[in-house]
């Protein structure tokens, strides 16, 4: 249920898949995402083609060794669970890569249920038919 978008300068491929992994197993174990729902993109951008920007906003040193994950799942985690998966990203991603944890930048953007399809063209987790708890389809 989470689409994760992972962006950084480079394009070396086990640097992305390790990127990728430590996000997956961050949100396996703050939010509790079963481990095989797994929607990522992972691209290395080679500074000319296609390249990052970024500054020191609020006051964080970045260099090109930046790491941009967006985040996108259903609404409803409180604060302390978005701090614990933006620390636990941080701190895999370190582990696994070597980045430090001022370079990567994660943000979370939440939708509803009707704002998914996984395929068929279907609304997988708003049906047909089911609206918001006790109303009824328009």
């Amino acid at each position: 249920m989470p689409f994760v978008r992972i962006d950084t300068l480079g394009t070396d491929p086990a640097r992305l898949d390790a990127l990728g992994q430590a996000v997956q197993d961050a949100l396996v174990e703050t939010l509790g995402i079963p481990p095989e729902d797994r929607f990522q993109v992972l691209t290395g951008h080679d500074g000319a083609g296609s390249t990052l920007r970024y500054g020191d906003y609020p006051g964080v040193p970045r260099d090109d060794s930046v790491v941009f994950v967006a985040i996108t799942l259903r609404a409803g985690r409180d604060a302390g669970r978005k701090r614990a998966v933006y620390r636990r990203i941080a701190e895999l991603v370190h582990e696994r890569t070597g980045t430090e944890p001022r370079n990567v930048l994660v943000t979370l953007t939440e939708n509803g249920d009707a704002d998914w399809s996984f395929g068929y063209g279907q609304a997988q987790y708003a049906p047909a038919g089911r609206g918001p708890a006790g109303a009824s389809p328009r």
